[in-house]
């Protein structure tokens, strides 16, 4: 079974890119920056850690105090019980919150069916008189909509949210944590892409498993068939430059140097590829231990994303919520101007 199939537990500089004082009769050198179109945040994996997710809140208020939303892919509870997404919204209703979310789904939100009580794992009687559509109607019912996928916009920027239509186990006995996409899901997908591209918008696209070979952890032979339908999305999401896929899942931390890297899908007659992010994760760090597996970050791990939207550029900042600081951003040019 996946490591995380099991829940065992209850639940840089630090001013990127400041600009030094100048006397106050010179004269600035040229045009003012630009302002970003829109500055938006992602997360991911908050599993119960509602004391870092708190954290990341406050400190998002901090470094994007208009910021335009907050995108979250995925593993949003430990286990997907109704009294755990209750909890998630209690963190938000405190504050500070967000102006718009966009949830994408887990695979931690499928675990209530290994547990005969909230108290009491028992994946020998799984799947403990739980059915599969209960976990989507509890989804559903946090998140505020009838489908896993959904689009909203943050400031006129598309953001895209896919995931998971069937908890795999129910329908296949050798399978846990897989992602199934429908053909419902990919055409719905594909329009929407195709209809951006007409648009001249860069499209985010937020989903909790990472495609294979993209970013860091997705080479590890934990990850590599996370996706029945890989090359399915593969395809679509290739044909476009301007798109950006953010992922979850494995935890592996941000400082790794594959954190952000161009996917180049052959045959989709885009050689410059589609750009692939790693988003951290709320609760707790891993990364690769050098022998095919992957090894505990020590320490406090709680690391995010800022995304900001120019008119040319999109450029990604990964942060430490927890020290307050940059660890690293990449500026990414588009293929058009907005």
């Amino acid at each position: 079974m996946h490591r995380r199939s099991l829940l065992t537990a209850a639940a840089g500089a630090a001013a990127l890119g400041a600009a030094s004082r100048s006397p106050a009769r010179a004269q600035p050198l040229g045009p003012a920056p630009a302002r970003p179109v829109s500055t938006f945040n992602v997360i991911s994996d908050i599993q119960g850690d509602l004391g870092d997710f708190a954290v990341a809140l406050r400190d998002i208020r901090a470094t994007a105090p208009h910021g335009a939303g907050l995108a979250v892919a995925g593993d949003i509870t430990p286990r997907g019980y109704d009294f755990e997404y209750a909890a998630v919204r209690e963190v938000l209703d405190r504050g500070p919150r967000p102006r718009e979310i966009a949830w994408a789904i887990g695979n931690h939100e499928f675990y209530v069916p290994k547990y005969a009580d909230p108290q009491t794992l028992s994946l020998s009687t799984w799947p403990n008189g739980t059915t599969e559509d209960s976990l989507f109607r509890s989804f559903h019912r946090f998140a505020g909509r009838g489908t896993v996928y959904a689009e909203t916009t943050f400031d006129g920027i598309p953001v895209l949210s896919l995931g998971t239509e069937r908890y795999m186990h129910y329908h296949d006995a050798r399978l846990w944590d897989e992602v199934w996409l429908s053909e419902a899901q990919l055409r719905w997908l594909d329009e929407r892409l195709r209809h951006w591209a007409r648009c001249r918008r860069p499209v985010m696209v937020i989903t909790h498993h990472p495609l294979p070979d993209t970013v860091s952890g997705s080479r590890n032979t934990l990850y590599l068939n996370d996706y029945l339908q890989a090359d399915a999305l593969l395809g679509l999401l290739g044909r476009h430059r301007d798109v950006f896929l953010f992922s979850g899942h494995t935890h592996w931390n941000l400082a790794l140097s594959d954190w952000y890297v161009r996917r180049v899908v052959p045959g989709t007659a885009n050689l410059d590829g589609f750009s692939a992010v790693n988003t951290g994760a709320v609760q707790t760090g891993f990364t690769d231990n050098g022998h095919g597996g992957e090894s505990p970050v020590p320490g406090t791990f709680n690391q995010g994303l800022q995304v900001e939207v120019y008119r040319d550029r999109v450029v990604i900042r990964a942060r430490d919520f927890a020290a307050g600081t940059w660890l690293k951003q990449v500026s990414v040019p588009l293929a058009t101007t907005l």
